[in-house]
């Protein structure tokens, strides 16, 4: 099908267009479908459909015991999927829609199967802020899982063409609302007994989380709960190699504040902006490692703030994390 902007969702009569209506159509009929949204592409399937589901898993060829985000349109829509606590609420009103996960008991009988959920007493949810994930959402009705559209391991896709390189051939339908507005995954936390945990960081900072409920307790044992939280995740073929202050012979260099310059040099933010180095992080990655180089060094990148969530994605390209 042909991809969609955003500004051609609905007609001035309200109904769905013709591409909208071919990936409802598709979800309806259990396929996958690549949807945009303000962190990275998804593939996305209905969340209720078990065949939907183990058709994702396929396509990225992901372990089964690593759950998926279930999107949905609103918080009311959250609601009838998990036991939302008053810090779970706090965190919706002051963050959703937007690129925050909240993982909370699962309401039993809700429509996010087993598969999904990695058969586990929880569920991840999510309302994301893209006008074209919304516009699906809204109308097809219900929650939908939708991993980030890369196959297991890879770097996320930031861009229709990304996605469609990755798991194009097994989706139905893919919309285009354009280059990725974060680029980076969402923030993900755990809203169980006990203290909050910060189970993956991501945009939203831990310091922006804590000034809404307090201070954040580490994953321990509960990052199974999370997606994205393999040793090797986020992996380009070539080995990465971190704290590089430059390149040797035959590498690719993501570079980041201090001007650096040559054919295999990507500048993650020249001005040392996290927040642009975020944005760039993935389809740099990429570019570096369509060079085929014999490794990628990336120079060293500040803790603080958004540089955490680029550090835990830099450890886990490079199998420095468990």
């Amino acid at each position: 099908m042909s991809p969609l902007g955003t500004e051609r969702a609905f007609d001035e009569a309200g109904n769905a267009t013709q591409p909208l209506a071919a990936a409802l159509s598709a979800l309806a009929a259990g396929r996958l479908v690549i949807l945009p949204t303000e962190t990275v592409y998804g593939l996305a399937a209905d969340a209720g459909r078990a065949e939907a589901v183990a058709a994702i898993f396929a396509a990225k060829g992901r372990p089964s015991f690593n759950p998926l985000i279930a999107h949905v349109a609103d918080a009311a829509a959250a609601d009838r999927l998990a036991v939302l606590d008053p810090r779970a609420r706090r965190l919706a009103e002051t963050f959703w829609p937007g690129p925050l996960t909240l993982v909370a008991p699962f309401r039993a009988g809700a429509p996010v199967c087993d598969l999904a959920r990695a058969g586990l007493d929880t569920v991840a949810l999510r309302v994301p802020a893209h006008p074209l994930a919304q516009a699906l959402l809204r109308a097809f009705g219900g929650p939908l899982a939708a991993p980030s559209a890369n196959r297991s391991g890879r770097p996320s896709p930031t861009s229709l063409a990304h996605a469609m390189d990755e798991t194009g051939s097994a989706a139905a339908a893919a919309l285009d609302g354009g280059p990725c507005a974060v680029g980076l995954e969402s923030t993900v936390v755990s809203l169980l007994e006990g203290p909050p945990r910060l189970l993956r960081p991501g945009a939203i900072t831990r310091e922006a989380l804590e000034a809404v409920i307090g201070p954040l307790a580490e994953a321990e044992a509960e990052g199974h709960r999370s997606p994205g939280r393999l040793a090797r995740h986020y992996s380009p073929a070539a080995p990465v190699r971190l704290g590089a202050d430059c390149a040797r012979e035959g590498e690719a260099f993501l570079a980041f504040g201090e001007a650096a310059h040559g054919p295999w040099v990507f500048n993650l933010s020249p001005r040392s902006d996290l927040t642009e180095a975020a944005a760039n992080l993935f389809a740099m990655l990429r570019a570096a490692d369509a060079l085929a180089p014999t490794a990628i060094a990336v120079a060293p990148i500040p803790s603080r703030g958004l540089g955490e969530a680029i550090n835990d994605r830099l450890l886990r390209a490079a199998g420095h994390v468990g």
